[in-house]
């Protein structure tokens, strides 16, 4: 099976939900991609194919399904793992940042010793939409003086333009909307 078709495979099992979570929202749920074994591996196999081989301390995954994705990278690519999540989540000192995504505001936060100057990551998110959560993600991990080597991401909404947000790094992903 070509690498075209595998990502086809991958794209026809994910869910679309609409008005979720608010009304003209359609959610790209990958539930359904992830409850198949097959599927999960393959999904991991082709994210470490795009992945390469840029060196890699730490994968920065984002609450809460980059945390699946992200757990099986570090694994596969023998880095560190960091966890971004929602504000009141983590259970040491933090640093937070601010985003605006497509329905709303939110912020994330990440333990401030987290990364450190020279570290080199990858930021991992199941889906990029308007790249607000991204790029907040982004300086978060900048000012804690880590290099972001790409940001990787299972699906991106093209329509929705978040590369604009993340410009100047190189962004990968598998699946386009």
């Amino acid at each position: 099976m070509n690498l075209e078709a595998q990502v086809e495979t991958l794209k026809s099992a994910i869910r679309d939900v609409p008005d979720f979570p608010r009304p003209g929202i359609v959610f790209k749920d990958i539930t359904t991609l992830l409850q198949d074994p097959v599927l999960f591996r393959r999904t991991v196999d082709l994210l470490v194919v795009l992945a390469g081989d840029r060196p890699v301390d730490r994968i920065v995954a984002i609450e809460s399904r980059g945390f699946l994705l992200g757990g099986a990278l570090a694994h596969r690519l023998g880095a560190g793992l960091v966890l971004v999540r929602k504000p009141g989540k983590l259970p040491w000192k933090t640093v937070s940042a601010s985003y605006e995504l497509e329905y709303g505001e939110d912020s994330v936060e990440m333990h401030e010793d987290a990364l450190g100057a020279g570290d080199r990551v990858l930021i991992v998110d199941d889906v990029i939409a308007t790249g607000g959560t991204a790029r907040a993600v982004g300086e978060l991990t900048e000012g804690l003086g880590a290099t972001i080597g790409a940001y990787l991401f299972l699906a991106e909404l093209t329509f929705l333009n978040g590369r604009k947000q993340l410009a100047g790094h190189e962004i990968l992903s598998l699946i386009r909307y």
